[in-house]
């Protein structure tokens, strides 16, 4: 699924692109929280300890289209099962937990969690198209935040999809475990304020970078499908896109997406949050979208918000 729209673009303020994945992954409910003993068990009598180890089963189950996290407070670890899952995948993730598989609760969704390649209009690889989370730098050296299955091989990119405009070469790239990627800008005709567009003719200027807290109502900006908000649901969350190809520490949210928005920005007023990495369903029915912490690339590259 390709964005048709191709006109170059020199201003390259944050925008989008994404990949797809699952449904809504619960957030602890307060009467979940009362229930935790004072032992330290959750109130279906599983410790924090034991919980984990239930997670890591079910990441070494290996069923591709499922995302988990860990609810202490209600003694769950929630798993996400897309249409791909089959009723032997269910049963292969229990197996896997052994006593403990009823701490696994399932929930289906009718999407399918996958990378999408699709990109939005905004930058261009030899072989696909992505578009700019949010604009960074190192001294004055300037960089763009984008999605790590954007950069992977670390391509160079272009504005246009005819490749005669550069920006710069992908500089770093992590993905997967995590999902972030920088590209440097060379091409010093190109303005790069920190900003998000919001397809209304204007941009949000981002002056901070924080961490998501579950509840925030935020922003996603994608150059597919434009602005959308909507409410973080879970936090450090971990998706399997099947191939080997499993994120984790992932935001939650039930903002939409589509192909093309992928590695763009989510945001809350002026403050950075996040870089789209997967969702399922559309803007028109809606859907739920994941995103890689930004302050986690931040870190790894040794660059920051301006």
């Amino acid at each position: 699924m390709r964005n048709r729209r191709t006109t170059p673009r020199t201003r390259i303020a944050g925008r989008v692109r994404v990949l797809a994945v699952t449904s809504g992954l619960l957030a602890a409910s307060a009467l979940a929280a009362t229930a935790a003993h004072a032992d330290g068990t959750s109130a279906t009598g599983y410790s924090a300890a034991q919980l984990a180890s239930v997670s890591s089963a079910v990441e070494s189950a290996d069923v591709p289209g499922t995302a988990w996290v860990t609810d202490e407070a209600s003694g769950t670890v929630v798993v996400t099962a897309d249409s791909t899952v089959s009723r032997a995948g269910i049963a292969k993730i229990r197996r896997q937990a052994g006593p403990a598989a009823d701490a696994i609760r399932v929930e289906r969704t009718t999407g399918t969690l996958r990378p999408l390649l699709a990109g939005g209009d905004a930058i261009y690889a030899p072989s696909w198209r992505c578009s700019v989370g949010f604009n960074v730098r190192k001294g004055s050296t300037y960089y763009f935040l984008t999605a790590g299955h954007c950069t992977e091989g670390k391509p160079p990119y272009y504005t246009n999809s005819s490749h005669t405009t550069s920006i710069g070469p992908t500089t770093g790239t992590s993905f997967p475990g995590n999902d972030y990627g920088i590209v440097q800008y060379t091409n010093t005709s190109l303005a790069h304020p920190s900003a998000v567009d919001l397809y209304n003719g204007s941009t949000q200027r981002i002056t901070a970078a924080g961490n998501a807290t579950v509840g925030q109502s935020v922003q996603r900006s994608g150059s597919t499908t434009g602005v959308h908000g909507g409410k973080v649901t879970g936090l450090n969350v971990t998706v399997n896109y099947g191939n080997g190809q499993i994120v984790r520490g992932l935001i939650q949210t039930n903002v939409c997406a589509e192909p093309g928005d992928s590695g763009g920005a989510l945001f809350a007023g002026s403050t950075a949050l996040g870089l789209t990495s997967g969702g399922s369903g559309d803007c028109r029915s809606g859907g739920t979208t994941f995103f890689q912490p930004v302050t986690k690339a931040l870190s790894a590259y040794g660059v920051s918000i301006f």
